[in-house]
């Protein structure tokens, strides 16, 4: 199953949910897809979809998807990483009318070249490539994001430890 989700952000992104929506009409897409289609416009066809979804729902999407496809929020993608999973990040882009600026597009860049851990696709025409490949550019991806929690806990242990 392949997760898209755009957000709660109050401008459309048609752009994703259409171009993705066409992917599987195409046949480019055998996965099941989920959708979370926030304020967009476009109604998909080919997909299931739900403008807004509980977080326990997007949890348990997210979880059992096999590749999630997020725009470039940052709560969005680190839903993902926070499992393990490696995210597709397609980010609003102003010139399109999807956000007010470009953040999105700057931070999915710099997140993309500081950590490797997410796959930025600045240009839509990239995404279906990319899903296609999926697996091997994950492969390929040299990154290894652990999180600091064991750390802390086992440096807290100690100090507990110390004091008692």
């Amino acid at each position: 199953m392949i997760f898209v989700t755009v957000g709660t952000h109050e401008q459309p992104f048609n752009r994703l949910i259409e171009y993705f929506d066409i992917l599987k009409r195409d046949g480019k897409i055998e996965d099941d897809v989920i959708m979370q289609t926030g304020f967009s416009t476009y109604e998909p066809k080919y997909c299931t979809w739900s403008k807004l979804l509980p977080f326990s729902q997007m949890e348990e999407n997210v979880a059992k998807a096999r590749i999630v496809i997020t725009h470039g929020g940052p709560a969005s993608f680190i839903m993902p990483l926070r499992i393990g999973k490696t995210p597709i990040v397609v980010p609003r882009q102003l010139k399109f009318n999807e956000h007010v600026n470009n953040h999105q597009v700057e931070f999915a860049i710099n997140v993309s070249e500081r950590m490797g851990t997410i796959i930025p696709i600045i240009n839509i025409d990239d995404l279906g490539n990319t899903i296609e490949k999926y697996d091997s550019i994950v492969a390929s991806m040299n990154h290894d994001m652990n999180s600091n929690n064991v750390k802390f806990n086992l440096e807290l242990e100690k100090i507990v430890q110390e004091i008692f």
